[in-house]
């Protein structure tokens, strides 16, 4: 009985970090990603940054310690990593493809959050779709749309 409590509890310890490694790991991929987007342009406006905060906790829905740290560490993969092919694979592996969309019209959304559509945004966001395996269909529908939204505003 000991024994097998014993091994309860370590399969049970073993099987929870790894749970939610996966949930940091993708929630850092995202905002990894977003950050990225918020970059681009060399000017990190605090009206995207205020979006890009807003989105992940819409997303992932963390409290505001939790969000801090998260900000804190994408600005810090963002500025740090050699490529982003680890985050990109994450994301392409773990979610579906309308999420993937979803992710590239938060994505524009960022780009538009400033006033202006930057070229170098355009880019960095096209380049993105293409890695996340979006179509150009999509990648020019959420384009619009947010551009659309923009101009609402």
């Amino acid at each position: 009985m000991t024994m097998m409590a014993s091994l309860r509890n370590w399969i049970n310890d073993v099987a929870q970090p790894e749970h939610a490694q996966t949930d940091v790991d993708l929630s850092l991929a995202t905002a990894v990603l977003l950050c990225e987007v918020v970059r681009a342009d060399y000017r990190m406006d605090d009206s995207e940054i205020a979006l890009m905060r807003e989105q992940l906790q819409q997303r992932f829905e963390l409290d505001p310690a939790a969000l801090d740290e998260l900000m804190s560490l994408a600005r810090q993969e963002a500025e740090t990593a050699v490529d982003h092919h680890r985050f990109v694979r994450e994301l392409r592996d773990r979610t579906g493809y309308q999420e993937r969309v979803a992710l590239v019209q938060q994505m524009w959304a960022l780009a538009f959050a400033d006033g202006e559509k930057d070229a170098l945004e355009e880019h960095r966001i096209r380049a993105l779709a293409e890695l996340l395996h979006v179509s150009h269909g999509d990648f020019v529908r959420t384009r619009i749309a947010e551009e659309n939204r923009a101009a609402a505003r």
